[in-house]
């Protein structure tokens, strides 16, 4: 298998992630010292089926690793979800001589891989998402860089917050995804924590939550809401009708994608880039690259997709006894 390949392609898919750049320069320079030509694909699958295909070198992922975003582009694309957009897609990658794919992204990502590995198109699967909602992996890509972010904003709000004695709903991403929340939850020392995996709904004992903290003297709530729950704007209007408190409502949004990537996205990009690089040339496709117990692995596409990930008990037990 490693005789065949002789040229891979890289691409970035679904939503973009801090980190993805540094993912992208491994494969690159991986590949080259490991004497394959590469190719980068803009604009992910769609990019593929418009054939927005370049050669790369070394030294046009020169000066990215710090960069946020991705210097290939990315795009949703319905038509690959399709057979007949799959099997297109496997057509151009023959006609550019292509023979694997390395492709950064999500759990919809991965299904694209999948597809291509069967109409045999070695692919690699690298973990690129804020939302860490892979369960075959501990860490993905972008992650460390977007809780970093919002933890630092909810520091910013939490202050002002306290000047005029409000209460603030803070809603974090993470799709249905209660990651960041948690994270933040704690790290910002957060009075409530909503999160998908938990949250019941009982908006009664949030209220009773903020009444009670402020008869003991705390000039500031502060509730992080996770983006699978959503709704901010009106349950601030509910938690202010129901409590007489100043009750606001922050959404910080796609800031959360953006942004140079921390020392953990680039260092954990970067051993991935060059791992998927290297399983492929021992004759592995259909994979998704992982981490468990800090150390770099893989795992089969299938298998990945099929498994489950829930919020750590122990962990959200923490976040809710630091929050009393």
């Amino acid at each position: 298998m490693a005789n065949k390949i002789k040229t891979i392609g890289v691409l970035t898919s679904g939503g973009d992630a801090p980190g993805m750049n540094a993912a992208i320069r491994a494969v690159v320079r991986t590949a080259i010292a490991r004497g394959l030509k590469v190719k980068g694909i803009k604009k992910g699958y769609q990019g593929l089926l418009n054939e927005e295909i370049a050669d790369m070198e070394a030294k046009d992922v020169s000066d990215i690793i710090q960069r946020g975003g991705t210097i290939l582009g990315t795009a949703r694309c319905l038509e690959f979800k399709t057979p007949e957009g799959q099997s297109k897609g496997a057509d151009i990658c023959r006609k550019y001589g292509i023979d694997g794919i390395v492709v950064i992204g999500g759990d919809g990502s991965y299904r694209g891989a999948q597809a291509l590995s069967r109409l045999g198109i070695n692919t690699i699967g690298l973990p690129g998402t804020i939302d860490l909602d892979i369960a075959c992996t501990e860490y993905t890509i972008g992650f460390d860089t977007a809780v970093n972010t919002a933890m630092q904003a909810i520091d910013k709000v939490k202050d002002t917050s306290s000047s005029h004695e409000r209460c603030s709903i803070i809603e974090v991403m993470g799709r249905n995804a209660g990651y960041i929340a948690l994270w933040c939850g704690i790290a910002n020392g957060a009075e409530d924590v909503l999160l998908p995996e938990k949250f019941d709904f009982n908006e009664q004992s949030i209220i009773n939550n903020i009444i009670n903290s402020r008869k003991k003297g705390k000039t500031h709530h502060i509730i992080i809401n996770a983006e699978g729950i959503g709704h901010s704007t009106s349950m601030a209007r509910r938690i202010e009708a129901a409590t007489g408190i100043e009750t606001r409502a922050t959404i910080l949004g796609y800031m959360q994608r953006g942004g140079s990537p921390t020392a953990k996205d680039r260092y954990y990009a970067s051993i991935m880039g060059a791992y998927a690089v290297d399983i492929m040339l021992q004759g592995k496709t259909n994979r998704v690259v992982g981490t468990r117990h800090g150390e770099v692995n893989d795992f089969d596409i299938e298998s990945a997709l099929n498994m489950e990930k829930g919020i750590n008990d122990y962990e959200y037990e923490i976040s809710r006894l630091l929050a009393i």
